[in-house]
């Protein structure tokens, strides 16, 4: 696709990022699209600066109202890597309403990044075009008609979504009618085969053609529906390395195909009159209603809706050079004092102050020190910030390596999302009274660390609900959550001193979570699906636990986190380890492989 100076999709699975700088034959490797869906798989910030056009998946097409599932078998070496996760585990992608509830939640994700990366977002979406559009997205996709990938349910194969012809025309009018139709581009796929499908589809408003079965089909696929059992015979969809051997597919074809296609939309262009595509998006009066082999019941069908051509002399596609860019922000402050950091490394200190309408900050400087260092970010303590006052959403988003953030005060939702190995510290202001209790109020609001990868965070306080989502390596301690903590959780470390609410672990199948129990309550608020608990007995899980209340108590000062360290050998008997059964499994696997290893090299040598 790149050859073509089209663009391909990771899907929400993540990228290889060593294909990020790699060239075959001067064509880069990378992907130009980069997806972020509820799962968060593979999201760093070195990630979302690579892209030249971030994706955002708000709904799972094949599976209505639920999330994906990769099973444990299939997660080999290099998917483990790419997702951040362990080989063998079940990688399930939360449903999408976790990140995403409202509209104002997807401007927010819009907004956060377009700060890490100043490109094009894409949303996909269909009757809720007109409010996307008002959060500044650029890119819209329309997706339809039944489909999915081997692993979705047979019913949802043939059965779930509608047509794409439907939501791409009741986009394109509701755009049109609202004037907004010039300030996004409209993208559609579902089923797109011919040329003709994408004539048709222009004349319905879309400015851009995704196609998904086609390649996979140019490419040896026979559809065979076996994605979700890893026995695809053709070599696409498995790990199996036997298997991968029968793959015959080649870039050239891929290329060739598309070709093909396009010289063909050029034909039925020329044939029509016009010198363009842009000729012909959104005049639907040029679509005619063929009834000439109709039946007496498909004669009854009423087109007029599907076909109607706003009245208006509004623009009908997307007509602008440049994409909405966000500015006036408090990082383009903090990157310019920061500028000795980021171009040679020299440890800096700021201090800030900070209010509610300061949203994703840092993000935008953890972007440029993604973009220039990649995943390795800056060493240790380069950049220390210090803000003081009340956060907006999205505080520290992607913070990279290197990067320290301090809070003195409190924060909206979604602080830590996407920590990508940078540290936060929040804690209560420095002026609070002796009688005011961190550990008995709230700090920081809902879905804090959602999708993190690395890095650490550390909070003074309790945070509000769904703390944890989907985390896959960072370290955490807090002082008491709301519902939904640590739900679909695949590795990382989460501490928490104090109460939790219910459906705790929810979906958890990796990392490891410690709770403090003094009443003993807390298999009432945990769900049990995936984990088993425990007492923390064995000496390395406690010392592992210790290190991380050290730490907590090191960057917040937390009197909680003091007392307990006073007095360790009481308050750790009252700590209750959760562990995802399926991740102690695989742990156990590969230690007794270890072992087998080590057995077998004795014998050798003896």
């Amino acid at each position: 696709m790149n050859k073509l100076g089209a663009r391909s999709n990771t899907g929400e699975g993540g990228e290889d990022n060593a294909r990020y700088h790699t060239a075959v034959d001067g064509v880069s490797l990378s992907s130009k699209t980069k997806q972020i869906a509820s799962g968060r798989f593979g999201v760093t910030a070195e990630y979302l600066v690579n892209a030249e056009e971030i994706q955002i998946k708000v709904a799972q097409g094949a599976k209505p109202g639920e999330g994906g599932q990769l099973p444990g078998f299939k997660v080999n070496d290099i998917i483990a890597k790419t997702r951040n996760a362990i080989p063998g585990i079940s990688l399930i992608s939360p449903p999408p309403h976790h990140d995403i509830y409202s509209i104002e939640d997807l401007a927010q994700l819009i907004f956060d990044l377009k700060n890490i990366n100043k490109l094009v977002a894409e949303s996909g979406v269909g009757t809720i075009a007109a409010g996307v559009a008002k959060a500044k997205a650029d890119l819209i996709v329309i997706s339809g008609a039944e489909g999915g990938t081997g692993a979705s349910p047979a019913s949802s194969m043939r059965f779930a979504g509608i047509s794409p012809e439907i939501g791409l025309a009741e986009t394109q009018q509701t755009l049109v009618m609202n004037g907004l139709r010039n300030q996004v581009r409209l993208q559609t796929d579902g089923q797109l085969k011919t040329a003709k499908d994408v004539i048709i589809m222009a004349m319905l408003g879309a400015d851009e053609f995704s196609f998904g079965t086609l390649p996979l089909i140019v490419l040896g696929c026979v559809m065979m529906r076996k994605c979700n059992t890893n026995t695809c015979p053709m070599g696409v969809a498995t790990q199996n390395p036997e298997l991968r051997k029968h793959f015959e597919g080649r870039a050239e074809y891929v290329v060739n195909f598309f070709t093909f296609l396009a010289e063909q939309v050029r034909e039925y262009l020329s044939e029509i009159g016009v010198h363009s595509l842009k000729e012909i998006i959104g005049h639907t009066e040029l679509i005619e209603v063929n009834t000439t082999n109709a039946t007496d019941k498909q004669k009854t069908i009423d087109f007029a809706r599907l076909l109607h051509k706003p009245d208006t002399d509004k623009a009908l596609y997307w007509d602008r050079g440049a994409f909405t860019k966000v500015s006036g922000v408090k990082d383009e402050e903090i990157i310019k004092a920061a500028q000795k950091a980021i171009d040679s490394q020299e440890e800096v200190t700021l201090d800030y102050a900070i209010k509610n309408t300061d949203r994703a900050v840092t993000t935008m400087l953890s972007g440029v020190i993604a973009k220039k260092y990649g995943e390795a970010g800056l060493p240790d303590n380069t950049i220390n910030i210090k803000f003081k006052g009340s956060a907006g959403q999205s505080f520290g988003a992607f913070a990279v390596k290197g990067v320290n953030l301090k809070l003195e005060g409190e924060c909206n939702d979604y602080f830590g999302k996407g920590l990508s190995g940078g540290r936060i510290s929040i804690l209560p202001p420095a002026r609070s009274g002796e009688d005011f209790h961190a550990e008995d109020n709230i700090i920081a609001g809902n879905t804090g660390l959602y999708g993190a990868t690395s890095g650490e965070l550390y909070i003074n306080g309790k945070v509000g609900e769904r703390f944890g989502v989907r985390n896959s390596g960072a370290i955490a301690v807090i002082e008491g959550a709301g519902d939904h903590c640590c739900e679909y959780m695949t590795g990382g470390r989460v501490v928490v001193l104090g109460k939790t609410g219910r459906n705790f672990a929810a979906g958890m199948s990796g990392g490891v979570a410690y709770v403090y129990d003094p009443d003993h309550s807390f298999d009432y608020f945990c769900n049990m699906d995936m984990v088993e608990l425990s007492l923390v007995e064995d000496s390395v899980s406690r010392k592992e636990l210790l290190e991380l209340i050290r730490q907590h108590y090191l960057h917040t000062g937390s009197a909680l986190a003091g007392r307990m360290l006073d007095d360790w050998h009481r308050y750790i008997e009252d700590f209750i380890q959760v562990v995802p059964i399926e991740y102690k499994r695989v742990l156990q696997e590969e230690q007794n492989k270890k072992l087998q290893e080590k057995i077998a090299n004795i014998q050798r040598d003896y």
